[in-house]
């Protein structure tokens, strides 16, 4: 059987497309032509440079396992459920996306502050207060990122339809036995892909954490935070703890997607 001819891209297309590409890789060609390559070793390997790299991969980590365990029943309640109002709820859920990350650390730091109902109520029952701390910028993660592993398995449970549930329903089986051997399965190759995107979002996060969690050396200054730190004082060290985020997340995304994707990214 003849093969199928490759389907050619319009000329028409190619300007834009080299714009756009243009527009993400030249601004980091121009941070390796600012880097001082001579200093790289000792610039990445410095006390505050390693605890900041630390701190981020732990609370990004973190933050993404939070995200799993809130988005995933979050996804399937807004595609599969029927109550009133759930495009609204949709709606409220994807706000992050569209928020600039300073306002909604300021929400959090409202919510959560020693102002804050739910920071008085926190403070009055243990003693501790969360902004400024290290869970803070868990949270602070969590409420940017967890959006997109929402947007990724609600869109592949309507795109797979509700059939087999229905099928697995018919056939006697509980709502929970369906959603564990039917909807969860089903979920999987966007959990992989929503999982990766959020650990990424979540380590580069930086305006919700700087509002609701601080700039602490070692406590809540994440990689991102110690190169708006380093720019006021040493660009080099800047420009390198930058291109050592733009490394770490480029190997997070090559390395960490799901291979059923692969097509879909090439």
């Amino acid at each position: 059987m003849a093969r199928p001819p490759h389907s050619r891209v319009p000329l028409v297309l190619w300007i834009p497309a080299v714009v756009a590409l243009a527009l993400v890789v030249l601004p980091v060609v121009g941070l390796l032509v600012r880097s001082d390559v001579a200093r790289f070793p000792s610039l990445l390997i410095s006390e505050s440079s390693l605890a900041a790299l630390k701190l981020s991969l732990i609370t990004a980590l973190l933050s993404t396992v939070a995200c799993v365990i809130l988005g995933v029943p979050l996804a399937v309640v807004l595609a599969r459920s029927r109550v009133r109002g759930t495009r609204l709820l949709r709606s409220i859920v994807l706000l992050p996306l569209v928020l600039p990350p300073v306002v909604g650390g300021l929400a959090l730091l409202y919510l959560l502050g020693r102002k804050g109902f739910l920071g008085i109520l926190i403070n009055a029952l243990t003693g501790q207060q969360v902004p400024f701390t290290t869970a803070a910028v868990v949270i602070a993660q969590t409420f940017v990122a967890m959006p997109f592993l929402v947007v990724s398995l609600e869109g592949a449970l309507r795109g797979s339809g509700d059939r087999y549930e229905q099928v697995a329903s018919t056939l006697g089986a509980r709502p929970w036995t369906v959603f564990r051997r039917v909807t969860l399965p089903l979920l999987l190759p966007a959990l992989g892909s929503g999982v990766v995107l959020s650990f990424a979002r979540a380590l580069g996060e930086f305006g919700a954490t700087i509002t609701f969690a601080g700039s602490l050396e070692g406590v809540t200054r994440t990689l991102p935070l110690e190169v708006y730190t380093q720019a006021e004082v040493d660009v080099d060290s800047a420009v390198a703890l930058a291109l050592l985020l733009i490394v770490v997340a480029i190997v997070v995304i090559a390395v960490a997607r799901p291979r059923s994707f692969e097509g879909g990214f090439r």
